[in-house]
């Protein structure tokens, strides 16, 4: 796969009134072939990925930071205004609602541009005021870049999670922000389209003498 990894899918962010948070992804297209995950904070801050195969949970956790990782059946259904997640210890049933004011200016810009590892580098300042909480680009575990193309964004209107078999409590703001990565999902629970790049950082040139 080298040192370039792109995964073309959706995230879905969704907090409770207990405190636990889900960013689940939904990968169409993958270096793994499509697959679908799920990262967990719990009210204690305890980080925990959900994977569905070894080496897929070995890409995530060199890339982002989890005190558990676990792999099980992970299932995501995305269909019409319907999310349907089932991983392991997390179910989440979820409705997706209109587009956010962000979504609709995100569609104004082409999506060659708006995946453009340029594009996101340069917006990445501008999207942290719009939403804050949330980057384009940053530095990833290993030394690694990673930037996020969104393309769309709609908010999640409703969804009942639970997590080892006990309710989560009703739908509620991502607060405080995950802290898997560099960036968080936004802080209203929501669907977006994204084109996630993965990439091994240059080695700096040898000095010239």
């Amino acid at each position: 796969m080298g040192g370039r990894w792109v995964f073309d899918g959706h995230i879905a962010g969704i907090g409770t009134g207990s405190g636990l948070r889900a960013v689940v992804g939904i990968w169409q297209e993958s270096p793994f072939g499509p697959f679908a995950d799920a990262m967990v904070q719990l009210p204690s801050a305890r980080r925990i990925l959900l994977a569905p195969a070894e080496e897929v949970a070995e890409f995530i956790a060199a890339t982002y930071s989890f005190e558990e990782v676990r792999v099980v059946d992970v299932s995501a259904v995305l269909a019409g205004q319907s999310l349907t997640v089932d991983a392991g210890p997390l179910a989440l049933r979820a409705t997706v609602g209109g587009r956010a004011l962000l979504g609709s200016l995100l569609r104004a810009v082409p999506r060659p541009v708006a995946v453009n590892t340029r594009w996101l580098t340069a917006v990445s300042p501008l999207v942290t005021a719009a939403s804050p909480g949330t980057r384009t680009f940053g530095t990833a575990g290993n030394g690694r870049l990673e930037y996020y193309g969104v393309s769309d964004l709609h908010h999640v209107s409703s969804a009942v999670v639970s997590w080892e078999g006990t309710d989560a409590g009703p739908l509620s703001s991502i607060s405080p922000p995950v802290t898997f990565g560099f960036s968080s999902v936004p802080p209203r629970p929501s669907l977006a389209r994204v084109r996630t790049t993965v990439a091994e950082a240059r080695s700096p040139r040898p000095p010239q003498h």
